[in-house]
C-alpha cells in the first residue's frame, strides 16, 4: 500500500477526478454490465427529463437515489440495464422555439411550415446533452448516455402508436370535448398536473350580476357571482342547488327584487344610510338590523323558496350572442356542485369555460356534445360571434364587459378579490379554462383495476401510496391524451371525410401497407399528407390523419414498452421482466409520471408498471423558498461539488428527510458536515491502518499481507471479535434496508459504526496496531482493521462510489486476489455471526 496524506490535506474533489479517469480507463460501467450479463435482470425505468434545461438539485437527488439502488443491485449479481432518457416533445420545446422565432400565434407556424418548425424543434433537443452528461457523470452516476432513448426516435414513437392501438382495440378510446386549463401564452391545453405548477395570489374582479326571471310576479332576478366576467357573454344557464333554501328579497331603496341562497343574504350590497356610499356586506354587528345575514334596513324578505322549485325557470339573457339556443338555454338547472360557502348560491354557467358548467349543461340538455360553440380562439381572443368584443383578449376585456353589464342595468355589485390562481408554468400568463376537442382514454372505466394494481406496489414512504396516490386514483377521470400542437408523436388515427370510417395505425408496417408509402419518420410533416383509400370503395374518397399529437405524458407513460421498442423487438426481455423492479422520482409525479405509468400498464396488461418506488420530496433554498435562478438563492450544484466533492453531496441528500418525500432546506454547511462527521473519521481510520502497515516495512519486518478472515476468527482478542461482529451487523443492516428501499436509515448506522471503529477499536488497540504487543498480534489487529475497512467500503460503495474507490485502490495492493475496481466486487456475504452479548458489553 502507498503512503497517504493527512485528512486536512486530502482533496475530495481532486481524488474524485482521478477516480473518473480510472473508471474511463477501465470502461468500468460497461465492464460491470458485461460481468453481470446473463444474471437475473433487475429492471429499472428512468423517467425522461425535458431536454430544454440543465440539471438542478432535484435531478441530482433523484439521480443519486437511482444510482445507489442500481449499483447495489449490480453488486448483488443482477444485470441492471441503465439507459438515460430524454423527453423531447411537447410544450417545453415548442415554447423555446416560439421565443426563438418570435411566434405568437398558431397561424404563424402554419405560414412558416410545420416541417421547418418541427426540424427547428428537433435541433434544440440535443442542445444540453453534453452538459447533462458532464454533470451526471461528475455526480458519480453510472448510466448509459450513448445508448440513450429519446421520445422523438422513430422506434419509440412506433411503440407509442402500438400502445394507443391496443387501447383502441379494447374500446378504451373516444373523442369528445373537455374543458381544460388552457395557456393563451403557449396556445395549448395543459394537463391538470401542469396547471398546478404555478399558482399565484392575484387580484381579480368580483361581480354580482342579475338575471331577471321571465314571468315572475315580483319581477325578481336571480343573482350570480363570478370572478371571470369574460365568461359572461357565453352564459347559457344558471345553476342552483336543489337542496338549499333560497330567499326572495326587495331592495328598500329602489324596489329591485333579488333571489339568492338564504345563507348568502349577507353578501348582497348595502347602501350607506348617511354618506350615500356603499357599505361592505354586513358582518352581523348590528343585531337588530340583521336577521339571518339579511340587513333588514336595506332589504325586505318577501319569501323563502326551496331550490328545487327554481329549476326550469327561464330568464332574460345577459347578451344576445347565443339567442339561437333560447329554446334550450337561459334556464335554471340544479347540481350539488353548487354550495353556499361562497358567492350567492347561484352559479352562472358558460359550458365552454368551466368543467362543471360543461358537465351540468350537457346533462340538462342545454347544449349537445357536438354542438358546443367555443367563443374564444386559440390565442385567447373573442371570435367574430362575440361581435361587441371580437378580437379582444379575454382578460383584457374584463373591464369593458363589466361596463357593458352596468349599462344594461344588470350589475348588482362590483369589487375585487385576492385569490390563488393558476398561471402557465412556461409563459407566466394566467390560465383560462376552455373547452377543447380531444381524444380520451376511458380511465374511469378501469378505476377499480387501478386501485387494485396500486395495492400490488411497494412505496417508500408508504403513506404517499396509501393516501396521496390512492386518492388521486380514486378520483381519476377520463384522460385527454391529444394536443392540438405540432412537435410530438402524431395520433395514429385516419378518418374518412364523412367520419364514418376510422383506421388506427399500430405499426409502421400497417401504415405502409395501407398507404403504399415508405415511412422513415413519424413526425407530422412526414405523415400528415399520407392518405389511405377507403375500404368502402373509391367513391368514398380517402382517409386522412387527424391533426392532433399526443400529450407528452402519454409518451412518458409508454416508456416501459417504447424504450426497448416493444413489441417489435425485445419481446422475451419485456415479457419475462414486467412489471419493472424499480422507479424513483419526485412527489409531484404522483399526478404525473407515476400516474400515467399506472394507467397505461393497467389498461394494457392489468398490472402495475413497477414493483418498487422511492418518492422524494422537494429541495428548497436555505430560506425555505423555491430555488430560483433569478433570485440566486442557492449555490450551483457544480460549485458545491467542486468544493466538497460529489460523494459529500450524495450522502447529504440521501441522509435527509427528502428521501422520505419531505422537503429539504438545502444548506451548504450541511454538505461540509458530511465531510467532517463521516468522511474524515472514516479516512483517519484508513490512514491509521496504512501508516502502521507501512511501519512494518520501515522496521524491516515482513510486508503487510492481510491474514484471511477464517484464521482471524481464532483470535483471542475480544475487540477483534467485537469489530468483526459489528461489521457483520453493518453488512446485514445495509442488505436489509436496501431490500426495503430505505436509503435514509443507512447513513446514521454507518456513522455509528465508524465512530465505534475509530473511538473504540482503533483507540483501544493502539498498542497492538503499533506492534508493541508483538509482530504476530500486530498483524492480527491490522488484518482485522483491514477487513473491516474493505468490507465497509464494499457495502457502502453504491452510496459513496468515489471515496470507497479511492480507499479500495490502495487497500487492494495488499491483496493479490482483488478486483480492479471496488464496483466489480460482490456485495459482502454475511456469516450471521453477530455476537450480541459482545456488542452490548463493549
Amino acid at each position: 500500500m502507498e503512503d497517504v496524506c493527512e485528512g486536512k490535506d486530502f482533496s475530495f474533489p481532486l481524488e474524485e477526478q482521478r477516480v473518473l479517469e480510472l473508471w474511463s480507463k477501465l470502461d468500468a460501467f460497461h465492464e460491470q454490465l458485461r460481468r453481470t450479463e446473463g444474471g437475473e435482470e433487475f429492471i429499472f425505468y428512468d423517467g425522461p427529463p425535458f431536454a430544454t434545461g440543465l440539471p438542478h438539485y432535484g435531478h441530482i437527488l433523484a439521480g443519486t437515489i437511482k444510482d445507489v439502488v442500481t449499483r447495489h443491485q449490480s453488486m448483488r449479481g443482477r444485470h441492471v440495464m441503465r439507459r438515460f432518457g430524454w423527453d423531447c416533445h411537447g410544450l417545453p420545446v415548442e415554447f423555446e422555439i416560439d421565443k426563438l422565432l418570435g411566434i405568437t400565434n398558431r397561424q404563424q407556424v402554419l405560414d412558416l411550415g410545420i416541417g421547418k418548425y418541427n426540424e427547428t424543434c428537433r435541433g434544440i433537443v440535443t442542445k444540453y446533452v453534453a452538459e447533462w452528461e458532464a454533470v451526471v457523470t461528475r455526480t458519480g452516476r453510472w448510466i448509459d448516455f450513448k445508448a440513450d432513448y429519446k421520445t422523438m426516435d422513430i422506434n419509440f414513437m412506433e411503440s407509442v402508436w402500438w400502445v394507443f392501438g391496443q387501447l383502441w382495440d379494447k374500446d378504451l378510446v373516444y373523442k369528445g370535448f373537455k374543458v381544460m386549463p388552457y395557456s393563451t401564452g403557449c396556445k395549448t391545453a395543459l394537463s391538470n398536473f401542469e396547471a398546478g405548477l404555478d399558482y399565484r395570489t392575484v387580484p381579480d374582479p368580483a361581480v354580482m350580476v342579475s338575471f331577471p326571471v321571465i314571468g315572475d310576479a315580483d319581477n325578481a332576478a336571480l343573482v350570480a357571482w363570478t370572478t371571470t366576467p369574460w365568461t359572461l357573454p357565453s352564459n347559457l344557464a344558471l345553476c342552483v342547488n336543489a337542496n338549499l333554501v333560497y330567499a326572495k328579497v326587495k331592495d328598500r331603496s329602489n324596489g329591485t327584487v333579488y333571489i339568492v341562497a338564504e345563507s348568502r343574504l349577507g353578501q348582497l350590497p348595502v347602501k350607506a344610510k348617511a354618506s350615500g356610499k356603499k357599505q361592505a356586506p354586513s358582518k352581523g354587528s348590528n343585531a337588530e338590523a340583521v336577521q339571518g345575514g339579511l340587513d333588514t334596513e336595506s332589504y325586505e324578505l318577501l319569501a323563502k323558496i326551496p331550490g328545487s322549485s327554481l329549476v326550469g325557470l327561464k330568464y332574460t339573457p345577459l347578451f344576445d350572442f347565443f339567442l339561437e339556443l333560447q329554446d334550450t338555454a337561459f334556464r335554471v338547472i340544479a347540481d350539488n356542485y353548487v354550495t353556499d360557502d361562497s358567492g350567492t348560491g347561484v352559479v352562472h354557467c358558460a359550458p365552454a369555460f368551466g368543467e362543471d358548467d360543461h358537465r351540468v349543461c350537457l346533462s340538462a340538455g342545454i347544449i349537445e356534445a357536438s354542438g358546443l360553440v367555443v367563443a374564444v380562439d386559440d390565442d385567447g381572443h373573442f371570435i367574430e360571434k362575440i361581435s361587441q368584443f371580437k378580437g379582444r383578449h379575454v382578460k383584457e376585456a374584463d373591464k369593458d364587459i363589466i361596463n357593458a353589464v352596468k349599462d344594461k342595468g344588470r350589475l348588482v355589485s362590483k369589487g375585487s378579490i385576492e385569490h390563488s390562481y393558476p398561471y402557465c408554468w412556461r409563459s407566466g400568463t394566467p390560465l383560462i379554462y376552455r373547452a377543447v376537442p380531444s381524444w380520451f382514454i376511458k380511465v374511469e372505466k378501469i378505476r377499480d383495476q387501478l386501485l387494485e394494481c396500486n395495492k400490488e406496489t411497494y412505496w417508500v414512504p408508504d403513506y404517499v401510496k396509501e393516501k396521496r396516490f390512492h386518492n388521486w386514483l380514486e378520483g381519476a377521470r377520463d384522460w385527454a391524451v391529444s394536443r392540438s400542437r405540432f412537435w410530438g408523436t402524431p395520433l395514429p388515427v385516419w378518418i374518412s371525410q364523412d367520419g364514418e370510417e376510422i383506421v388506427v395505425m399500430d405499426s409502421i408496417e400497417k401504415l405502409e401497407r395501407l398507404s403504399g408509402v415508405k415511412v422513415n419518420d413519424l413526425h407530422r410533416h412526414h405523415v400528415d399528407d399520407i392518405t389511405i383509400p377507403s375500404s368502402r370503395g373509391p367513391e368514398f374518397g380517402v382517409l386522412k390523419r387527424v391533426e392532433d399529437v399526443f400529450d407528452c405524458w402519454f409518451e412518458s407513460g409508454s416508456m416501459p414498452y417504447a424504450y426497448i421498442h416493444y413489441p417489435f423487438e425485445n419481446r422475451e426481455l419485456f415479457e419475462k421482466n414486467f412489471p419493472g423492479n424499480f422507479v424513483a422520482e419526485g412527489l409531484d409525479q404522483t399526478r404525473g409520471w407515476f400516474y400515467t405509468l399506472m394507467v397505461l400498464s393497467t389498461a394494457l396488461f392489468g398490472k402495475p408498471a413497477f414493483k418498487n418506488l422511492i418518492c422524494n420530496g422537494l429541495v428548497l433554498a436555505e430560506d425555505g423558498k423555491k430555488m430560483s435562478k433569478s433570485k440566486q438563492n442557492y449555490p450551483s450544484p457544480m460549485e458545491v461539488i467542486d468544493e466538497y466533492g460529489a460523494d459529500a453531496l450524495r450522502l447529504y441528500l440521501v441522509n435527509s428527510p427528502v428521501v422520505r418525500a419531505e422537503s429539504l432546506r438545502f444548506k451548504r454547511i450541511g454538505v461540509f458536515g458530511v465531510v467532517k462527521d463521516v468522511f474524515l473519521p472514516w479516512y483517519n481510520a484508513y490512514r491509521f491502518l496504512v501508516q502502521n502497515a507501512k511501519r512494518l516495512e520501515v522496521e524491516g519486518l515482513t510486508a503487510f499481507s492481510p491474514i484471511d478472515q477464517a484464521s482471524l476468527r481464532k483470535s483471542s482478542n475480544v475487540l477483534d471479535h467485537w469489530i468483526h461482529s459489528a461489521t457483520e451487523s453493518l453488512v446485514s443492516f445495509v442488505h436489509q434496508e436496501m431490500d426495503a428501499y430505505r436509503l435514509y436509515t443507512v447513513v446514521p448506522y454507518l456513522v455509528k459504526y465508524i465512530d465505534n471503529l475509530t473511538n473504540i477499536y482503533v483507540r483501544f488497540n493502539r498498542k497492538r496496531l503499533k506492534g508493541r504487543t508483538g509482530e504476530e498480534d500486530c498483524k492480527i489487529s491490522l488484518s482485522t482493521l483491514y477487513h473491516a475497512l474493505v468490507t465497509t467500503c464494499v457495502a457502502m460503495a453504491p452510496f459513496t462510489p468515489f471515496f470507497t474507490e479511492v480507499l479500495y485502490q490502495n487497500l487492494r495492493k495488499a491483496s493479490s486476489k482483488s478486483e480492479q475496481s471496488i464496483h466489480f466486487c460482490s456485495f459482502p456475504s454475511t456469516t450471521g455471526e453477530v455476537n450480541t452479548r459482545t456488542n452490548e458489553a463493549i
